[in-house]
């Protein structure tokens, strides 16, 4: 593995980074304070990011998009992850779960995503189901060529700004070797269908601006051309999405803890205490070589992952520890990076809070830590008959 990045490459990090901090950084106070993107905002960036020629760099070209790879995609990810995910989401990254369209869903749903005109949002979790997604509780039942959906999902991202919801029910079950389990479907229902409805989610301490949602689906009526990929096969369609949305989340926590260790860091050459600056006491200059080591160490595992990814090898447990890793040294690269700058790093003038708020969610959504070690330990002890 060479990753000495090529001209390229370069110009992908360079021209995110840019646009990440003109366009960006100067909008993120006023996500803060009202908690809100407004439509025009949003619009606005969509706009400029199409006109860079960036949006949806991880469709392929065929489609119109970027036709990025895996591991061209997670440098782009990584700069994107230095500012506010409620501005960021608006850069326009289709779930690559829309590739499972059928020609007839590429004109409805997938084509639209690529050229900006409509949003998608994600449908797995729910109250009483998280991380096991095998015993969601929403349920499709078949009626004619209809499907009758009813039940609840929480904790859905942007699906307040989605033109359509990409839903996982359980449409059955089925006998397998480690018993009876649920067959899983994926669906594609449009916002404004009669029997969803889409509330207002929980208030969270993370990403401000970037709403979850609560669906409800009571009674709500789809046609089975509305099943993405093939029915009782959402199971695989999830896992390979969720792959790549870990190393995401893996490349978006290296890029936030960048951002907090640039702060400190100057902060600690410029700011002086008993006539000398801070970063010359041990106390300090530690801190700081530790916190880079970690950001260098999540990088290079997200890299390393990205890398075998793009090569198609077996990648699941180095995505796994990618995301560990970053999500976990992201809590402690922010922490020290408020320590260093004192009481001053938890006051919004600097944005080290919020990015303290935001790492806590990273260990928790796309699979929590717990998952992540159990996907690690399982690779590892598999081979082995264990």
């Amino acid at each position: 593995m060479n990753f000495d990045l090529t001209m390229e490459q370069n110009m992908i990090v360079d021209t995110v980074r840019e646009f990440v901090e003109n366009e960006l950084y100067p909008l993120e106070e006023e996500v803060e304070r009202t908690g809100f993107v407004a439509p025009e905002v949003g619009q606005s960036i969509r706009e400029k990011v199409i006109e860079l020629g960036f949006y949806a760099p991880n469709m392929p070209e065929e489609y119109g998009g970027g036709g990025l790879n895996d591991f061209d995609f997670t440098l782009l990810e990584r700069e994107l992850g230095r500012a506010s995910m409620a501005l960021g989401v608006f850069w326009g990254r289709p779930s690559n779960i829309l590739l499972a369209c059928n020609d007839e869903q590429k004109e409805k749903y997938l084509l639209p995503t690529i050229r900006g005109e409509k949003y998608d949002a994600l449908a797995m979790t729910e109250p009483d189901a998280g991380s096991d997604v095998r015993g969601m509780k929403c349920m499709a039942r078949k009626d004619g060529d209809d499907w009758i959906i009813n039940g609840t999902k929480h904790f859905i991202s942007h699906a307040d700004i989605a033109d359509f919801i990409i839903l996982f029910a359980a449409t059955g079950e089925e006998q397998t070797a480690h018993g009876t389990k649920k067959r899983i479907t994926a669906f594609l229902v449009d916002v404004g269908t009669p029997g969803l409805e889409v509330r207002k989610g929980y208030d969270s301490v993370s990403h401000r601006g970037y709403h979850n949602c609560t669906l409800n689906f009571d009674d709500c009526r789809v046609p089975s051309s509305q099943i993405l990929g093939e029915e009782g096969k959402g199971f695989d369609t999830a896992n390979t999405w969720l792959n790549g949305t870990r190393l995401t989340v893996a490349a978006t926590c290296v890029g936030r803890a960048r951002r907090a260790f640039d702060h400190a860091l100057e902060f600690s050459a410029t700011r002086k205490q008993f006539g000398q600056p801070i970063g010359k006491f041990q106390g300090v200059s530690f801190k700081l070589a530790d916190m880079i080591t970690e950001i260098d160490a999540a990088d290079m595992l997200t890299l390393s992952a990205a890398w075998k990814l793009t090569q198609e090898q077996d990648s699941d447990r180095a995505i796994a520890q990618a995301k560990l890793y970053a999500s976990e040294m992201l809590a402690r690269v922010t922490d020290e990076a408020i320590q260093i700058h004192g009481g001053m790093g938890l006051m919004n003038e600097l944005p080290l809070e919020r990015l303290w708020r935001d790492a806590r969610v990273e260990r928790i959504w796309d699979g929590t830590s717990e998952i992540q070690r159990h996907i690690i330990s399982r690779g590892l002890l598999r081979p082995l008959g264990a």
